[in-house]
């Protein structure tokens, strides 16, 4: 079997497969962790179970298209570009399909989370894990009550929070400056201090297990004598049962290129910029601004900051005001060190209308799968799409619904 894309929804896949005793190859132009898996907070959350589709979306738009949200930027060149999956986003901030679509991710995220303990403890890295959950912050009560579907929302689903007031805060994470009026505590959760280094050290575990890893980029696939003839840019070809499409936000093209396949996928673009520690300026879990729309995340390389969302074109050139805002917000909040001398990250995170992934078998392309448009959430739903790929793949019985998550809802043969 030949996997495509080694970021973690990639890895994780192979793992799974791996784990089941069969051979497996991951092919990847950057290697593990490279590319979108490894520009995130590094959160393992449930409160990840809202879309940003939900159906108070229709009032917030207003707002959100005058373009001047801190968390939400947009392209509207790009926009009118990809106007059809704009469409089909809005059209499904529902209240079924919001109720679909939360209880579909609910159940992957918690899988997933039980599948990353065991795995970290395998792979010789649970120091990299924290179990102190995440906070959002609120600078007004006005803020705070403005949150209140989305706190009505995990707590349908069970999701441990706690409400905190400023000094509550304070005895949490006493080097942030008082500004905050309130805070969410959302204890069902835990966060790494790398990314990256996470999905690597699963890879080199992938290895252990006897996995084989090529650092090429796959170019066609071929039918051939039952199975597929995977081509790479090295000029190699290799022949595979079956495989799997796991290149997130370039399994768009891909699948065009390939299949003729028309994939509705939008990007989340997002960026970070990491700083240097400075006494007075430590934090003990990652902390979300509400108003300003970033997270600042502790991480191996220092301070990570990571800005909101900006809808635009996959390969549109960066626009740093968005990320440049959040660090000045970011500054009122916690007295940050100097920028590090590593550059800016930008990454795409792509995203299908209903804001599910993809898991499942290819239309029309038999012993082709599909592992795709984990959104801004692949982190943290990774292990249960592999898994659960894996058991569609062998004809096993499955731990989560697969229905949610069918290739068919968006694609046909």
């Amino acid at each position: 079997m030949v996997v495509l894309g080694a970021g973690m929804v990639g890895i994780a896949c192979a793992l799974s497969l791996r784990q089941r005793g069969m051979q497996v190859t991951v092919i990847d132009p950057l290697g593990p962790g490279a590319a979108t898996s490894h520009g995130n907070a590094g959160v393992l959350a449930r409160s990840s179970l809202m879309p940003f589709n939900h159906p108070r979306l229709w009032s917030q738009l207003p707002g959100l298209l005058r373009g001047r949200s801190p968390g939400f930027r947009y392209d509207p060149l790009a926009m009118l570009g990809q106007w059809r999956w704009g469409l089909s986003f809005l059209s499904h901030a529902r209240e079924q399909v919001f109720r679909e679509t939360t209880t579909a991710l609910d159940a992957l995220i918690r899988h997933s989370g039980e599948l990353h303990r065991r795995w970290m403890d395998a792979a010789g890295i649970a120091h990299r894990r924290r179990d102190e959950g995440w906070l959002f912050l609120y600078r007004s009560e006005a803020g705070f009550e403005a949150g209140a579907f989305g706190r009505e929302t995990l707590a349908r689903f069970g999701v441990a929070t706690a409400t905190l007031a400023p000094h509550e805060l304070h005895d949490l994470e006493p080097h942030l400056r008082p500004i905050f009026r309130k805070a969410l505590w959302v204890k069902d959760a835990s966060s790494v201090d790398s990314p990256g280094e996470v999905v690597r050290a699963y890879a080199r575990w992938l290895l252990a297990l006897g996995g084989r890893l090529e650092t090429t980029a796959a170019t066609h696939l071929q039918r051939n004598d039952g199975g597929w003839s995977v081509g790479t840019a090295d000029g190699r070809s290799s022949r595979a049962d079956q495989v799997v499409v796991a290149l997130g936000p370039w399994s768009r093209d891909f699948l065009r290129q390939q299949f003729g396949l028309k994939l509705p996928m939008g990007f989340e673009r997002g960026y970070h910029r990491h700083f240097t520690p400075t006494p007075g300026a430590t934090l003990n879990r990652p902390v979300y601004d509400t108003a300003a729309g970033y997270v600042l995340a502790p991480m191996a390389q220092g301070l990570r900051l990571t800005s909101g969302v900006e809808l635009n074109a996959q390969h549109a050139p960066p626009r740093p005001a968005q990320l440049d805002a959040a660090e000045r917000a970011a500054r009122e909040a916690l007295p940050l060190g100097e920028r590090t001398t590593e550059p800016d990250w930008l990454g795409s995170r792509p995203t299908l209308p209903d804001s599910r992934p993809m898991v499942g078998a290819c239309p029309g392309q038999p012993g082709v799968w599909l592992a795709l448009g984990h959104q801004h959430i692949g982190f943290s739903t990774g292990p249960g799409t592999g898994e659960l790929l894996s058991q569609l793949m062998l004809g096993e019985p499955t731990t989560l619904d697969p229905i949610p998550f069918r290739p068919q809802r968006f694609l046909r043969a």
